[in-house]
């Protein structure tokens, strides 16, 4: 038997919710007013944005690690060079994400506050669940490499 011309096949367009999502639900309106604003939005996706660099989450990661450094302390640690350091030093400075310390002709750098160290905590645990999470499901594997 052969296709009826006539019969247009049921198409979903997943862009587009089923008609019982156009009345507004109350939780819906309650997670919405819970919801940050546009500007925090922005503020926070610029943040991610400047810790979304290689360079510049070493260079956290090792005042994490060893509290106050110095530029060319920070430099031998992320393995580059001052100039670059002391670059990321600026945007992270500008943003609020790390404070300085003078002490005679020396600056020292170190997290602003500890909403930035429970925010890299948290990154380096995401990190480390998803890596254990890709091993568990996959026998075999090691590092993402089959072994055997």
């Amino acid at each position: 038997m052969g296709m009826d011309s006539s019969r247009e096949p049921n198409v979903v367009d997943l862009g587009v919710c089923p008609v019982h999502c156009d009345v507004a639900d109350e939780p819906v309106d309650s997670i919405r007013n819970r919801v940050t604003g546009r500007e925090a939005q922005i503020e926070a996706a610029e943040l991610f944005r400047l810790l979304g660099d290689p360079t510049r989450l070493s260079i956290l990661h090792a005042l994490l690690e060893g509290g106050e450094l110095c530029v060319c302390d920070l430099a031998l640690v992320a393995g580059a060079a001052e100039n670059v350091v002391s670059q990321g030093l600026r945007l992270l400075r500008a943003a609020d994400v790390v404070r300085t310390r003078r002490d005679g002709r020396r600056i020292y750098y170190r997290l602003a506050d500890a909403h930035v160290r429970m925010l890299l905590d948290v990154s380096v645990d995401h990190v480390r669940h998803q890596q254990a999470a890709t091993t568990a499901t996959a026998p075999g594997l090691k590092g993402g490499r089959r072994v055997g």
